[in-house]
């Protein structure tokens, strides 16, 4: 696509943010070079168009509803989320929140699963638009960096658990703890109430080892497979910042007790926002 063409293409793409929006945009706080990418891919032009979409599924679609985000304080924070609804739209949600409704404006980067680089197109996009592969080392060095980090610690076991089983935590793993000690980073624990009814599902595990994917969700009814969610209406809740005290190589045993006090936090603030909520859709 040759330059003119380029521009003429940002020029529509800005047309649909407001002036606000745009500014949000420009002021997020990430380091990039003299060709607009950071040290890990992403791109602040080539994502607006992402970030367009999502600002329609944020605000018009799953119409989310967020609470507390001033609880999300400056500089390097790990956020740390329950994870449901088969297609990661709980991800999406909360770095909406934060682009679009924290003051100031924040990019959310998310850890996302270690199978997603290796399907076409989605790890150049995923990287595009400021996604990334959550290894120990990425974490890290954009915590160190301070930048805020998207963090699920029930991984698969989370987005791959039956509809019966919704809003019940499942085993969380120790790592995102570990990096919290080592960089001395706080943790806001955030609960997602309504990715679970965005697409009620089973997994077809046979299918899921065939294809080398950690599930493969199949939904009753049609299409079937959950590429197109609900409209489930979403509540997203912040809580307060927690700051933890011991050392990245503690015994694991030690470690699991500070991981059992977020994931605690996390299911009182589910069952508070299930118990508010009027109805799924409304």
């Amino acid at each position: 696509m040759g330059r003119p063409a380029k521009s003429l293409l940002s020029r529509l793409i800005e047309s649909g943010f407001t002036e606000e929006e745009l500014e949000r945009i420009k002021s997020l706080p990430t380091r990039q070079n003299e060709y607009g990418y950071d040290p890990f891919g992403f791109n602040r032009e080539e994502a607006k168009i992402a970030m367009l979409v999502v600002r329609y599924l944020y605000r018009h679609y799953f119409r989310v509803q967020v609470h507390n985000i001033e609880n999300v304080p400056p500089g390097r924070v790990m956020l740390v989320s329950n994870h449901a609804g088969q297609l990661p739209f709980d991800g999406m949600n909360i770095c909406a929140a934060l682009l679009f409704d924290a003051v100031p404006p924040r990019m959310g980067r998310a850890m996302i699963e270690k199978f997603v680089p290796g399907l076409p197109y989605v790890s150049y996009l995923f990287q595009r638009w400021g996604q990334i592969v959550g290894t120990p080392d990425n974490c890290q060095r954009l915590l160190e960096d301070e930048e805020a980090i998207l963090v699920f610690p029930e991984g698969a076991k989370g987005i791959s658990k039956p509809y019966t089983k919704r809003y019940q935590l499942q085993d969380f793993g120790l790592g995102f703890m570990r990096l919290a000690l080592a960089t001395d980073s706080p943790v806001v624990p955030v609960a997602v109430v309504g990715s679970e009814e965005q697409a009620p599902a089973f997994n077809v595990k046979p299918l899921a080892r065939a294809l080398g994917v950690p599930a493969f969700p199949l939904m009753p009814f049609p299409p079937f497979f959950p590429a197109v969610p609900l409209p489930s209406r979403y509540q997203i809740y912040f809580g307060e910042p927690l700051s933890f005290v011991g050392h990245a190589d503690d015994d694991d045993e030690q470690i699991e007790q500070l991981v059992k006090h977020v994931r605690l936090t996390i299911e009182s603030m589910l069952r508070v926002g299930l118990k508010s909520r009027r109805s799924i859709f409304i």
